[in-house]
């Protein structure tokens, strides 16, 4: 791998999955928009679904498709409800899991919420050569998760090794 020192600006998609929110109601997807925009990324597009599965599936399987997407930001339905389905909607899209993203946010949560972490179905992954980064709905998680994993990921300069470095490479 070719060290860089310039950020590489990716292409992001922000999905809130909620039955209660709209867009104008949104902090979560806001806060999202905000902070990739801040890191020099790119919003390439955002949409808000209540948590069905198949309009989930549907909504992703488009952006995964489309090769000027670089990754998926999705807040929502990771929790335990009846309705929550993320996990169930979305796992089966990646060609990849990334067993690590999960682990390390809720090992993190942990520090915040206590034991209320173990609550988390956040996951992560890669599909068609998109990341995938599937987070719980409270802004605060969201958070978490941007500032404490994502970011340093999907930023070029991260040594010894980001994801933002890799995306030539996925669909090898």
């Amino acid at each position: 791998m070719t060290a860089t020192t310039d950020p590489i600006p990716l292409q992001l998609c922000v999905l809130t999955v909620s039955d209660s929110r709209t867009l104008a109601q949104d902090s979560s997807g806001d806060y999202l928009v905000a902070a990739l925009e801040a890191d020099g990324h790119r919003l390439h597009e955002r949409t808000l679904l209540p948590d069905d599965r198949y309009r989930l599936r549907a909504v992703v399987s488009r952006w995964i498709a489309d090769d000027a997407v670089d990754g998926v930001l999705v807040t929502g339905g990771t929790g335990f409800t009846g309705r929550d389905s993320t996990p169930e909607a979305l796992l089966p899209l990646l060609d990849k899991e990334m067993p690590g993203f999960g682990e390390l946010f809720r090992a993190i949560s942990f520090e915040e919420i206590g034991t209320s972490s173990l609550q988390s179905r956040a996951f992560a992954g890669l599909a068609n050569g998109t990341f995938v980064f599937c987070l719980p709905g409270s802004t605060s998680a969201c958070r978490t998760a941007w500032e404490r994993i994502i970011r340093a990921q999907l930023d070029a300069r991260t040594r010894p090794c980001n994801l933002a470095t890799l995306r030539p490479r996925l669909k090898e």
